[in-house]
């Protein structure tokens, strides 16, 4: 399939790869044939759509009783399960909902990671901590801009930066609810602008990157070998 340019789409080709990727793989290439036939790659897509309303739900219900935050790690689980799902099931069907499966596969990604950093803000009651995850939800969203945005100059879909990917995050986010489940939410005092530090700093090196990634392939783009204005 191609877009406007005559390039071939490349929206379904991801490149990069994460530490769990190969098991990934074969989860998913064992699974996908035995996904009931009246379930469809779209049905998958858009269950993420439910996720992130019960996240939201979920979150807002353990800031009274925490053990619902294992519901919030279930969630993570389906949300992966799904996701890792539909576009393999829609080659596997032939569907041939690659550019609508681009859109709305990662606009509901997108929806979801904010879904989660609202759930958790659900848990805090002191005012620095909320401005903290505002910004958290400001560099999620910034940070999965940065990926689209690249793809957008290069036809090269890139969603995992030295072996950390959407899965291995997830795992990460199953770990936390677990952590605040045992300790408490105090945790989130110290723990909270830890993460958002890191996540500056990753954001700012994934920017940092691409930029001169894209400055490189506009140099060469150009015979005289410097950028025209």
């Amino acid at each position: 399939m191609s877009g406007g340019s005559g390039q071939t789409f490349a929206g379904d080709r991801k490149t990069g790869q994460s530490l769990l990727g190969p098991i990934e793989r074969r989860f998913i290439d064992w699974a996908v044939p035995k996904v009931p036939k009246p379930i469809m790659s779209h049905h998958l897509t858009m269950l993420t759509l439910a996720w992130s309303i019960l996240m939201v739900l979920f979150g807002a219900l353990a800031n009274n009783q925490p053990v619902w935050l294992h519901a919030m790690s279930v969630l993570v689980f389906l949300q992966w399960l799904t996701d890792s799902l539909d576009g393999s099931l829609g080659k596997y069907r032939k569907q041939g909902l690659v550019k609508w499966g681009f859109f709305m596969d990662h606009f509901l990604d997108l929806l979801f990671a904010g879904s989660l950093v609202i759930a958790y803000s659900f848990m805090v009651e002191v005012w620095w901590l909320r401005l903290c995850f505002l910004v958290l939800l400001l560099v999620t969203c910034a940070a999965m801009a940065v990926s689209f945005l690249a793809f957008a100059a290069t036809n090269k879909f890139q969603i995992a930066y030295y072996g950390i990917g959407p899965t291995e995050i997830r795992i990460g986010y199953i770990a936390l609810n677990t952590l605040v489940y045992v300790v408490g939410t105090a945790v989130f005092s110290w723990g909270v602008p830890v993460v958002l530090a890191m996540n500056i700093a990753a954001l700012v090196v994934l920017a940092v990157q691409t930029s001169k990634q894209l400055w490189a392939l506009d140099f060469e783009a150009n015979v005289d070998g410097a950028p025209r204005p």
